[in-house]
């Protein structure tokens, strides 16, 4: 293990301790909340290794107790502790290795997710609708807040395309890997003959960006407003609320349409533009990696195909991790979803762990 780097991150978790009881620090709004995200990071690495150095000493001595104790069968009871002591140490630093490796900034970052019906016609646009709800229920047991920017229903309850943002903690390292092509095998209910069809749609994750990170000039966007509509084309408001903004520059344009306020709409869609200004600029960082990095899992291409979900067989299979479960309704549900995402981020800490190696 890389005691000198534990031990120099122990040391400022206890600096950081400090400097948040600092009266000119809780009085600059951006400085404490930096050291309050690092102080999360800290406290969670500090107190696995402190449990990793406690199981260090109880080893030692009980390796002692061993060496010095003259009776035969409480030697045998010590080996069995000893055993039970060693499991633990090694768990203890397979944690440590993966908080060691370095974190990604854009990890701590809320995001903007935007779910699009792809090839299918209405089964697709039913299945965004599903993957929509799996999100939000997934955002509930994370205490994550989740809220609609715009959406495109259709007659039948599906949904075209979707745009919504989550915030809460670590929202962008989880959801991350959710990026690209999700593919849905069931058989439609206007389907007669029980014909399995195949359907698709796109998942792309955007960490929002704050209003510092990116700057958009005001000569650079054209605003359009018109009335809203929903599914079929029908008019759903009266007045000129729904907004569509254009970005020049990149050709973007973002719109809006979910709420009855202009304003509102205007703000959404500044938000959803910034946010793939954002990604857009970060993709660009991606592409000056190595191919290594880049053909590492949660890439982010939203051209892959990275999961099946296949409604039969009751059966969800993430491609780039070979994992497959048989167990759909709950990963729907959003209770199961945890097992695929975390599959995923320890096989991209693996791969990290390989580079630092």
């Amino acid at each position: 293990m890389k005691f000198e780097k534990l031990n120099t991150m122990e040391a400022r978790f206890t600096e950081v301790e400090s400097l948040l009881g600092d009266p000119d620090v809780l009085k600059d709004r951006n400085r404490y909340k930096e050291l309050m995200q690092e102080h999360s990071h800290l406290s969670e690495v500090v107190q696995i290794y402190q449990s990793y150095k406690d199981v260090l000493t109880e080893i030692e001595s009980t390796k002692t107790m061993m060496e010095l104790e003259p009776d035969q069968e409480m030697r045998e009871m010590a080996g069995e502790e000893l055993e039970q002591l060693q499991q633990r140490c090694a768990s203890l630093e397979d944690q440590l290795k993966v908080l060691l490796v370095p974190k990604d900034p854009l990890d701590g970052k809320n995001i903007i997710m935007e779910i699009r019906a792809g090839t299918g016609g209405d089964e697709a646009a039913l299945f965004a609708s599903d993957l929509y709800s799996m999100y939000s229920h997934y955002a509930e047991v994370k205490n994550w807040k989740t809220e609609v920017l715009d959406m495109h229903e259709t007659e039948i309850g599906g949904i075209k395309e979707i745009v919504f943002s989550i915030s809460g903690k670590e929202v962008y390292g989880y959801l991350r890997y959710e990026s690209g092509g999700h593919r849905v095998q069931r058989v439609p209910t206007t389907e007669s003959g029980g014909r399995i069809h195949t359907s698709a749609v796109t998942v792309a994750v955007l960490p929002e960006a704050e209003e510092t990170e990116i700057d958009i000039r005001p000569e650079d966007i054209k605003v359009d407003v018109f009335r809203s509509s929903g599914p079929g084309g029908q008019s759903v408001n009266t007045t000129d609320s729904a907004v569509r903004v254009t970005h020049h520059p990149t050709g973007l344009v973002v719109i809006c349409q979910d709420e009855k306020s202009q304003i509102k709409n205007r703000a959404k869609a500044m938000r959803v533009l910034r946010a793939r200004l954002y990604d857009l600029e970060e993709g660009k960082k991606q592409k000056e990696r190595s191919e290594i990095r880049k053909n590492q899992v949660g890439s982010g291409d939203r051209s892959q195909r990275v999961r099946t979900y296949n409604f039969p067989q009751n059966r969800v299979t993430d491609h780039r991790i070979n994992l497959t479960l048989y167990k759909l309704d709950y990963v729907l549900t959003g209770a199961a979803l945890d097992e695929i995402i975390e599959g995923l981020r320890i096989a991209s800490h693996e791969e990290q762990l390989k580079e630092e190696q």
